[in-house]
């Protein structure tokens, strides 16, 4: 049955990062809220199959390499023994309480949860189709569009099956295969190839151009290529996969480019791992004057309306960068101006973090994109040999590097590859948010024997030597 006079204030599609902020930050400014997913509890694709599950598959992948590395340090452990189900079952558990969380987050701000689909009958008429089958009819002042991103498949390659998996599937850690392809060196690839890895899976990882990480500052990548060798990870660069075909007992592999031996390989099991697209498809976007650019992604303004005055759009639905911490930020921004705040989404500078071993995190502006804007800066880096406490932890294999502008010392860019990268580059965003210079970051007392260090050092050498790192005095 339909019910046509139920009505809310804002209507949220969606429940992820970008969805559930938005829904939790209408609920506090005083808007009614109903949020509307296909999930039992809001989270969307992030914590249910995205960078929570990954998350904590990464942190054990992580503890079999510290053990192993402990080797060198006269501490020596027998091979792991892994209870596959019992390692899936304890991700999941993971995901349940912090699905579960979110959940009472939910009711406590009197939000309506609806499991179910949406879609536009018009500008502010959504129709929903609930999981257990009714039909409800919402008419709304306004919408929130967050219903995120999909796995990019191969195509007219096969469909994902029990032996070629995409992202989602092969989080749910079903077996672990003797031998794996990871078609894609993008950070989701890169991040599940050292979960099987580290598992016990001869893993195989082919690129179609010429580096891992493509895009990325290639002194931190290269640091990424060595440790994934090191790992007895092949990869395969400028390498294309032409064909795919499943067999009884596993998948064959057609391959062309020049660094692979021969075109013809076989793998127990192959993921797909070449991207995410958005899903603006099926929501009825046709029905409303919301605009649709050409890779499929809405079109929005800083305060993330579309063109569609009463919908507005926020995460990976409206483009690059498809991160969680920008979503959230962006629905935060939209139920602001949705309660009539003079508020826009305009960050100078959005943290992105690969959570390999070691992890790469950068933010603001990087040494490639200023070589190929032509924009004048000059490169500072710290080498974490010169770092007492990655000597102790045994990783001096990292770098911290800072991009300034010459001119006014004015922090432009960060990039850290180590250990806890992903922690240390908050420090970065916030320097180059507060508009910070060198001057500012070297006189910033950093708490020692820590891996924060190389930050305040990185910038020390702006102006010549650093405590632990000589360089010629800068004329000035």
């Amino acid at each position: 049955m339909t019910n046509k006079n139920s009505r809310v204030h804002v209507a949220v599609i969606g429940a992820g990062p970008a969805g559930y902020a938005a829904g939790f930050k209408a609920a506090d400014l005083g808007l009614r809220v109903t949020l509307v997913d296909r999930e039992y509890n809001p989270g969307g694709v992030c914590l249910y199959r995205g960078c929570i599950p990954s998350k904590a598959l990464l942190h054990v992948a992580k503890v079999i390499h510290e053990a192993d590395k402990l080797s060198n340090c006269g501490i020596l452990f027998s091979k792991p023994k892994i209870n596959v189900d019992k390692l899936r079952t304890w991700k999941e558990s993971v995901v349940s309480q912090l699905t579960s969380g979110l959940g009472q987050l939910s009711k406590v701000r009197d939000i309506t949860f609806i499991q179910g689909t949406a879609q536009f009958k018009n500008s502010t008429t959504v129709s929903i189709h609930k999981n257990d089958g009714s039909q409800l009819e919402l008419n709304v002042d306004y919408t929130i569009i967050a219903v995120g991103s999909e796995p990019i498949n191969i195509p007219g390659f096969p469909d994902i099956s029990e032996k070629i998996m995409d992202s989602t599937e092969a989080l749910d850690i079903q077996d672990i295969p003797k031998s794996m392809l990871v078609v894609g060196g993008g950070y989701i690839g890169l991040e599940l190839a050292s979960v099987y890895n580290a598992l016990g899976t001869n893993v195989t990882v082919a690129e179609m151009t010429s580096g891992l990480l493509p895009g990325t500052d290639r002194d931190m990548a290269s640091i990424l290529e060595k440790q994934i060798k090191n790992r007895s990870i092949t990869v395969f660069l400028n390498t294309r996969v032409e064909a795919l075909k499943e067999l009884k007992g596993n998948v064959r592999v057609k391959f062309s480019g020049d660094s692979i031996e021969k075109t013809d390989y076989n793998f127990d099991k192959v993921l797909i791992a070449i991207g995410r697209k958005p899903n603006a498809n099926n929501i009825g976007l046709e029905n409303t004057r919301v605009n649709i650019d050409s890779r499929g992604f809405i079109t929005v303004d800083p305060q993330r309306r579309s063109t569609d005055p009463s919908i507005f759009a926020v995460g990976d639905i409206t483009g690059d960068p498809m991160l969680a911490h920008k979503g959230s930020h962006e629905g935060i921004v939209a139920a602001e101006v949705i309660a009539g705040e003079k508020v826009e989404f305009a960050p100078h500078a959005i943290p992105a973090v690969v959570f390999t071993d070691p992890e790469l995190a950068w933010c603001g502006l990087t040494e490639t994109e200023a070589k190929s804007k032509n924009v004048d800066v000059e490169i500072k880096k710290f080498p974490w040999a010169a770092s007492g406490r990655a000597t102790t932890c045994n990783r001096t294999d990292g770098l911290t590097k800072l991009i300034i502008d010459p001119d006014s010392g004015r922090i432009l860019g960060v990039g850290i590859c180590g250990p806890g990268a992903g922690e240390l580059i908050a420090e970065g965003a916030l320097a180059i948010e507060m508009a910070a210079s060198a001057s500012d970051l070297k006189l910033v007392i950093h708490p020692h024997p820590t891996l924060s260090e190389t930050i305040m050092e990185s910038a020390e050498l702006f102006y010549g030597p650093s405590t632990h790192m000589f360089r010629p005095e800068k004329n000035n």
